[in-house]
């Protein structure tokens, strides 16, 4: 049987990493399309993607869902990652907000071709980084995630931002000792740790 969900996004981790970690950790087995920016210009008239662009998720049944994040809290709800209660679900859901701005000026940092510009976004990114991992850190729980006593898809999307930013700048998360400690929960979790053992390994 075909697994009932199939989730189609560039070849990097970017923005769609978040949900194959959620499907990681769960233990669910998706379909994991992958496509490289060469391709993608060829294939993207082709794709039954809603809104013209990367990432959507394909659902057993036909229904497509579109919008990195919400692709992610459904699969989230989906595997029991959301939260246990409304409110868990709206505090996992404020610290993701609240991370997600990261990734994207950490990408423009990355990509930047041209030296005066990377060099101009980097200033940004510096100044945010530190900004943002202190109100989470302020906030977050103390016990190996952010929320309550079990792993939730704000622990995942931490991690993967905070994979990036230690990929940017090494030694940043050592800073914040409570954020530490749910990254370490997260590689600690063997299903995760499967997953990053097996998927491919990208810039970003």
């Amino acid at each position: 049987m075909a697994p009932k969900y199939k989730f189609t996004y560039f070849y990097g981790r970017g923005r769609g990493e978040p949900t194959r970690l959620i499907f990681a950790a769960a233990g669910v087995e998706f379909d994991d399309v992958r496509i490289t920016l060469d391709q993608w210009p060829k294939v993207k008239d082709s794709l039954p993607a809603p809104m013209g662009q990367l990432p959507f998720l394909e659902v057993a049944g036909g229904v497509t869902l579109c919008q990195s994040m919400s692709i992610a809290r459904f699969a989230a709800k989906e595997t029991g990652l959301a939260g246990k209660t409304n409110l868990e679900q709206a505090q996992a859901d404020m610290f993701v907000d609240e991370i997600d701005e990261l990734l994207p000026k950490l990408a423009a940092v990355v990509f930047a071709k041209d030296e005066a510009v990377k060099a101009e976004k980097a200033k940004e990114v510096d100044k945010l980084i530190p900004e943002k991992l202190a109100k989470i850190e302020k906030l977050s729980g103390t016990n190996g995630h952010l929320v309550g006593n079990n792993l939730l898809w704000c622990d995942l999307v931490l991690f993967n931002t905070a994979f990036n930013v230690e990929n940017y700048k090494p030694g940043t998360l050592k800073n914040y000792p409570k954020l530490n400690k749910v990254v370490d929960t997260v590689k600690a979790n063997k299903r995760v740790a499967a997953w990053i053992a097996k998927r491919p390994d990208t810039k970003f």
